[in-house]
């Protein structure tokens, strides 16, 4: 294979991973100074589901990984 036998698995932990993190750090530290037309916060209920399903891809790609 051109750049190894597990590289989807690697995407998807690297995605997943990102998605998660990124949702978590969105809910835990808004933004100190919107600009015009941004929202203060980021919706609660979005971002977790979000999440979720960034840490269920991370989980599911690092069982690929390890098999």
């Amino acid at each position: 294979m051109l750049l190894g036998e597990d590289l989807l698995p690697m995407l998807m932990l690297a995605m997943g991973g990102a998605l998660f993190v990124g949702n978590v750090v969105a809910i835990a530290r808004p933004r100190a100074d919107p600009k015009p037309g941004e929202l203060e916060r980021a919706p609660v209920a979005r971002s977790v589901a979000m999440a979720v399903a960034g840490f269920i891809a991370a989980v599911w790609a690092l069982a690929s990984l390890t098999r």
